[in-house]
C-alpha cells in the first residue's frame, strides 16, 4: 500500500507534504477522529472517514476515537442553524458504546483507542481556558462558514459555541494527534487544531478531510435527516436502501464506499446497484446474509410477492373493521396517509386491492394485509 491508499478519496490533505514528513518519522502515527454521539446510528457516510482510519491501521498506525462527552454538552453546529441537542451522561456513554460497536464493522478495535474528552477538558481551570483562548481571535472563529452565516443573519451564537473549535483543538493536544480526519465541513476545526498544537509546543497535526456521501434524496447522508443506511441496519433494509440510489450516484458510491471504479457507463445500472448492495451487506453481515437479502429484495420488491416470514397482527375488536385505523395500528401510518394509500390502490387484502374503508371482519381473519410494496402482516382474530 502506501500514502496513495492512506489518502484515497481525500478532499484535502493539509499542509502539503506534512503527511509524508509524519510518515518519515518511522513510528506509528496517532490518527484522530471525533465522533458524534448524538446520532442514533453510524451511517455508511460516517464510514468514509472510518475507512481512512482503517487504512492507517492496516499500515500499523493507531486510531484514536474521541467521544465528545464534554463538547456534546455544548453542541457543534457544523453548518446547522442551531446547536446539537444536549444529552445526559448516561445517553452519551450508551451512544458511544454503540458507535464503537458499529464502527468496528470497518476499523480494527484492537488498534483503536477510545477517549472521552471530559478526561482533560473537565479538569481545565479558568487560567488554562484563558491560555487556550489566546491562541485565536474572534474574527478568525467567525470566518468559519456556519458561524459567518449565522452572524450575518443576526442569529444568536453563544460564547460556548465559539469555544467549540478550541475545545476540539485541545483534544488534539491531549492525545498528541498526528493526523485528524473529518468531513469537509470540519476543515476549519482541523486547521484550528494545528494552531493550538503549535501554541502548546507540539508538532501540528495533518488535516485530512473526505467528501460527504450523497444519499438518494440528493442531500448528504445524515442520521438526523433519516436518509441513511446504518452500518448495522438489518441486511434486507441495507439492501433495499442501496437499491434506491439514482444511477447518477453510482460513481460516487463505488468510489467512496467500495473504493473501486464504477462500472462503465454503457453497462447495466441495475447490475451495478445489485453488486453495490451485495458488497454493503456482505461487509456488515457476511455473504450468506447478502444472498438472503437479495432473495428478499427480488421476491418482495421486484416481484411484488410477500416475504417468506410475515409478522402477525391481531385484529381490533368490532365488525366491520375500519381499514385506515387498522393500517395505522399495523404499520405506523397516519389515518390520512392510510386513506390516501387505499385510494391509490396501494393496499391489498389477500392479494386483492382494497377499495372499501370498512371491511367485514370475516374477510380479514387469516388474510395477508399489504401496504405499499414492502409492508406485510398476517391478520389474526
Amino acid at each position: 500500500m502506501g500514502i496513495a491508499d492512506l489518502t484515497r478519496n481525500a478532499a484535502q490533505v493539509l499542509p502539503e507534504g506534512a503527511l509524508e514528513a509524519k510518515l518519515a518519522l518511522g513510528r506509528p502515527l496517532r490518527v484522530k477522529l471525533g465522533i458524534d454521539v448524538t446520532a442514533p446510528d453510524v451511517t455508511l457516510g460516517n464510514g468514509i472517514p472510518l475507512q481512512r482510519m482503517a487504512a492507517f491501521q492496516r499500515e500499523g498506525h493507531i486510531g484514536v476515537l474521541i467521544v465528545g462527552d464534554y463538547t456534546t454538552r455544548i453542541g457543534d453546529p457544523s453548518g446547522r442553524s442551531a446547536a446539537r441537542p444536549i444529552l445526559s451522561d448516561e445517553e452519551i456513554e450508551r451512544n458511544a458504546k454503540r458507535f464503537v460497536d458499529q464502527a468496528s464493522t470497518i476499523i480494527d478495535p484492537a488498534q483503536t483507542e477510545v477517549r472521552f474528552n471530559g478526561e482533560w477538558l473537565g479538569g481545565l481551570d479558568f487560567a488554562e481556558i484563558l491560555r487556550l483562548t489566546r491562541t485565536t481571535t474572534v474574527a478568525q472563529i467567525l470566518e468559519r462558514d456556519d458561524f459567518a452565516k449565522r452572524y450575518a443573519a443576526g442569529a444568536p451564537i453563544s460564547v460556548s459555541e465559539l469555544l467549540y473549535p478550541l475545545m476540539q483543538a485541545y483534544d488534539s493536544v491531549a492525545v498528541e494527534a498526528d493526523v485528524e480526519l473529518g468531513g469537509t465541513d470540519q476543515l476549519y476545526n482541523l486547521l484550528a487544531g494545528r494552531d493550538v498544537m503549535a501554541a502548546y509546543g507540539l508538532d501540528p497535526q495533518v488535516a485530512l478531510t473526505v467528501e460527504y456521501l450523497v444519499s438518494w434524496d440528493g442531500a448528504g447522508m445524515s442520521a438526523s435527516r433519516g436518509n441513511y443506511i446504518g452500518l448495522k441496519d438489518a441486511p434486507e433494509e441495507q439492501f433495499g436502501k442501496a437499491m434506491r440510489i439514482p444511477d447518477s450516484l453510482l460513481e460516487q458510491w463505488y468510489r467512496l464506499v467500495m473504493e473501486e471504479p464504477a462500472p462503465p457507463p454503457d453497462g447495466d445500472p441495475l447490475d451495478a446497484k445489485l453488486a453495490l448492495a451485495r458488497w454493503i451487506v456482505t461487509r456488515s453481515h457476511g455473504e450468506d446474509a447478502a444472498r438472503a437479502a437479495e432473495e428478499h429484495f427480488t421476491r418482495v420488491v421486484r416481484e411484488g410477492r410477500a416475504p417468506d416470514e410475515v409478522p402477525e397482527h391481531a385484529l381490533p375488536a368490532g365488525d366491520p373493521v375500519h381499514l385506515p385505523a387498522l393500517l395505522a395500528e399495523a404499520f405506523g401510518l397516519s389515518t390520512s396517509d392510510a386513506r390516501r394509500l387505499i385510494a391509490q390502490g396501494g393496499v391489498k387484502v389477500a392479494d386483492v386491492p382494497a377499495s372499501e374503508l370498512d371491511v367485514p371482519r370475516a374477510a380479514l381473519v387469516g388474510a395477508l394485509l399489504q401496504a405499499g410494496k414492502r409492508r406485510f402482516v398476517r391478520l389474526t382474530d
